[in-house]
């Protein structure tokens, strides 16, 4: 099957209440203009510098999403054009990312990564952190940023129930800030699942999708 027949095939079994970002990390530029010619507009990359790349030879009317973990030490590579860092787990991140964007005049909207696995590898805040985070006086300084969401990552099991009660864990926490509005937070992205388990994530209340393999194929290893 074409990119484009994978990725119109995946499109029309979403619901239209969830957005769909095309992981294309490890992927030739030509694979990205396959997708974007049949109309994809929303790319995922886990690298600052490759995505910077892509940025800079593809069409300006895509929105680059910023899916790796993110080193603070790269955020000015990409402070000029990406339009949702999914990956934010740090209130450190958090400032820098809001310092670049005053640089050029931006407001960069983010997501809060939440650790819901069991796996102690993934990256992200507990609900306390999270807490804290958003009440500090610190947060609501940052002029620059937009919290706009949360994001998680389930344990990668063949155990579908623990990833259930994962993204629902998620879901519950997302529930509980839609009613926290301020000038730098307004939540209304839960960006949950991926391609082993997007459908388990939508049926417990994922907003936005992270798709690679099964759009492009299996993953590059550079």
């Amino acid at each position: 099957m074409s990119i484009k027949e994978s990725l119109l095939e995946i499109k029309n079994s979403l619901p239209d209440t969830v957005t769909l970002v095309a992981v294309s990390k490890t992927k030739p530029v030509s694979d990205l203009e396959e997708a974007y010619a049949a109309g994809q507009r929303i790319f995922g990359e886990n690298k600052i510098q490759e995505m910077t790349q892509k940025w800079e030879v593809m069409p300006k009317d895509i929105q680059w999403h910023m899916i790796g973990h993110v080193q603070t030490n790269k955020v000015k590579y990409m402070s000029e054009y990406v339009s949702l860092v999914h990956g934010v787990d740090s209130f450190k991140l958090l400032k820098e990312i809001n310092k670049q964007a005053k640089k050029h005049n931006r407001v960069i909207e983010c997501l809060l990564q939440m650790h819901i696995a069991e796996e102690s590898t993934k990256f992200g805040l507990n609900k306390s952190e999270l807490k804290d985070l958003i009440a500090s006086d610190d947060f609501k300084s940052l002029d620059n940023i937009k919290v706009t969401g949360l994001m998680g990552m389930a344990t990668f099991t063949e155990d579908t129930e623990q990833i259930k009660k994962e993204f629902g864990t998620l879901k519950q926490i997302y529930n509980t800030l839609q009613d926290i509005k301020s000038t730098n937070l307004d939540v209304k992205i839960l960006s949950m699942g991926m391609s082993g388990d997007y459908k388990l994530a939508i049926e417990q209340g994922s907003t936005m999708v992270r798709i690679g393999s099964s759009i492009f194929g299996s993953r590059n290893y550079l």
